[in-house]
């Protein structure tokens, strides 16, 4: 059940936003290759475009869930996933739900970023990110359509808008672990560098070096053939989605971008605020969308 866009700003303003806020100029690392051009499923073409808005402003925006995603339960929730496992190397679905303190499934969310779920499936080596937007039937079961996996184990997070006994919004993100079936090849995680490139597209962050649970700003310049890129539309009512994990917990932060919107007009720059907890190398995934392409650049930055 959605509310009213005056209770989802209410709400926006009553949480704490814990989790993470994109990062500051920090030495970033590209993926070794390109993550795919359409993000997979649950990935929809371009969303409505919201002219002259501004982050704090638009529809659908939420503050960050808070937690670090590596519990199944918080804040009298709990994510049950009706599987710990998924096949090798075959498309496949992940079902869930959220329970409620009384184990009853919950049915009435709260959009964020126009979706009422996201759902993330990342394995233990910060490869094979899949950002879903998983649907829900009526009894409250969400269905989450999956790429294949490769053998290994992964952590799946839900995140979301819901409200507690009380009535008062309560965002979160919970997860559990899940295992593919067989030997896993893991990926060492690549070496710092502030540019990555997608798709064709180079994305370069700067600015000052991330400290933990320190909030700093972050720009991240997209551009093509050397060229400035001026044409990115919008998805999720941004610009730009940006989720980390951290390495080798697989703690959860996610941001939303700030500044105004113009219809297909995105970029070259994006502006960021991050406030990453712990120290260490985070995953850093981004997300653009041009021309109804979704794009996903992976980068690792070093957190002191």
């Amino acid at each position: 059940m959605l509310t009213s866009t005056h209770s989802r700003t209410a709400a926006r303003r009553a949480l704490v936003a814990i989790s993470l806020t994109a990062i500051a100029g920090f030495m970033v690392t590209a993926c070794g290759g390109s993550t795919g051009s359409a993000g997979g499923p649950g990935n929809h073409g371009p969303t409505t475009a919201v002219t002259g808005s501004n982050h704090d402003g638009m529809p659908g925006m939420a503050d960050m869930p808070t937690g670090d995603g590596l519990t199944a339960d918080a804040s009298g929730f709990r994510f049950a996933g009706a599987t710990s496992s998924l096949p090798a190397g075959q498309p496949a679905s992940f079902q869930f739900r959220i329970l409620n303190a009384d184990s009853k499934p919950v049915t009435a969310f709260e959009p964020d970023q126009t979706k009422l779920m996201h759902f993330y499936l990342i394995r233990s080596d910060l490869t094979g990110f899949q950002h879903i937007h998983a649907t829900m039937s009526t009894d409250g079961t969400w269905t989450a359509p999956l790429a294949p996996a490769q053998p290994g184990t992964y952590r799946a997070y839900a995140s979301f808008i819901t409200k507690d006994a009380s009535g008062k919004a309560v965002a979160l993100v919970l997860s559990q672990l899940v295992t593919v079936p067989g030997t896993a090849i893991v990926t060492p995680l690549p070496a710092a560098s502030p540019t990555t490139q997608v798709d064709g597209y180079t994305v370069t962050l700067s600015g000052d070096r991330i400290m933990a649970g320190i909030e700093h700003p972050l720009t991240a310049t997209v551009s093509k053939d050397g060229q400035p890129v001026t044409d990115l539309q919008l998805y999720l009512d941004t610009y730009a989605h940006l989720t980390a994990f951290h390495d080798p917990d697989l703690a959860f932060a996610h941001l939303h971008p700030h500044g105004a919107v113009n219809g297909d007009h995105g970029g070259p720059v994006l502006s960021f605020e991050a406030i990453l907890p712990k120290s260490g190398n985070w995953r850093l995934f981004l997300q653009f969308q041009t021309a109804g392409v979704l794009h996903t650049a992976a980068m690792t930055l070093s957190v002191g």
